[in-house]
């Protein structure tokens, strides 16, 4: 077992097995995987900070078993900072890891914990939601190009309501929409506004959106997921790496990039790998930096 330390602002950083190939298909390492989220560290640590982590780990790469960690491990060193959320649910309260720094995201990506999970609050606002998520996942044989025109009508209804929304790719063949809130809401707001926006579109176009999760139902629909935003459940953050067979990045895009490859047809315009985010964030910034303070009310539905 190969192992270094590297020196992180001024924090030591213990790293192993940079060597050990993640993404098989293209040869992709557990090294490189650092290297990206080190690179990305100042646009991706505060879309990530002070939340609740789940750590979804790949020790044997993307093509073997996978494990969620909640609980943030007793091996974690002092530096990296926890916060505890009472479970509704039988596990009481647990302690997850939250990410701060670039060095505590490099700490999290050395665990081979290749996607960044978060719960939708931070840890000095516990249990109030700082947005709303819709999760547009297409069914066989659909694909991402026959979520756009779904989530741009989802996109004017809300902008009529006076609410502006954000997308971005899901990293794989879906669209994730933040709506960014930044006040005082709860998950019950959120969860039935989400709920009664994806029902409307539902009845609006039957044969294209479906609102329930239900497998069965989705077959060549767009399933709006409105059930993220729950209290106990994660989404995978901005910029964080997807677990397929390439190292796919959720990506912020502009609406023009959309309606351009619906235009053309041509979904790989959506599709990026690390080093193409990279550049995309050199050249156009941080597409989602608004959702960070941008505030919003919900209104009454």
């Amino acid at each position: 077992m190969s192992a270094t330390t590297v020196k992180i602002g001024k924090t030591p950083v213990n790293l192993s097995n940079l060597e050990k190939v993640l993404y098989p298909e293209v040869g992709f390492t557990k090294g490189q995987v650092i290297d990206y989220y080190l690179k990305l560290s100042s646009v991706i640590v505060p879309h990530v900070k002070n939340r609740p982590l789940t750590l979804k780990r790949y020790p044997n790469g993307v093509d073997g078993m996978m494990f969620y960690e909640k609980r943030c491990p007793p091996h974690a060193p002092p530096w990296i900072k926890q916060v505890t959320v009472t479970s509704q649910r039988a596990e009481g309260k647990l302690s997850y890891c939250v990410i701060d720094n670039a060095a505590s995201l490099v700490w999290v990506a050395n665990l081979a914990s290749l996607e960044l999970h978060t719960l939708l609050f931070r840890g000095e606002q516990l249990y109030r939601p700082t947005w709303m998520v819709f999760d547009f996942d297409p069914g066989p044989p659909a694909g991402v190009l026959e979520c756009i025109p779904i989530a741009m009508r989802v996109r004017d209804m809300l902008a009529g309501v006076g609410l502006k929304s954000f997308i971005k790719t899901s990293g794989g063949k879906g669209l994730h929409m933040v709506v960014p809130l930044n006040n005082v809401v709860t998950f019950d707001q959120t969860k039935g506004f989400s709920n009664a926006v994806a029902r409307m579109m539902e009845r609006d176009d039957q044969r294209h959106v479906t609102s329930n999760m239900k497998k069965e139902l989705r077959k060549g629909k767009i399933f709006i997921d409105w059930s993220q935003n729950d209290e106990h459940k994660t989404t995978v953050a901005v910029y964080s790496l997807r677990a397929r067979h390439e190292p796919t990045v959720s990506t912020p895009v502009e609406w023009e990039e959309l309606a351009a490859a619906l235009k053309k047809k041509d979904a790989n315009r959506l599709k990026f790998l690390t080093d193409d985010v990279i550049k995309r964030v050199d050249k156009m910034g941080d597409l989602f930096e608004p959702v960070l303070k941008m505030k919003q009310k919900l209104p009454r539905m």
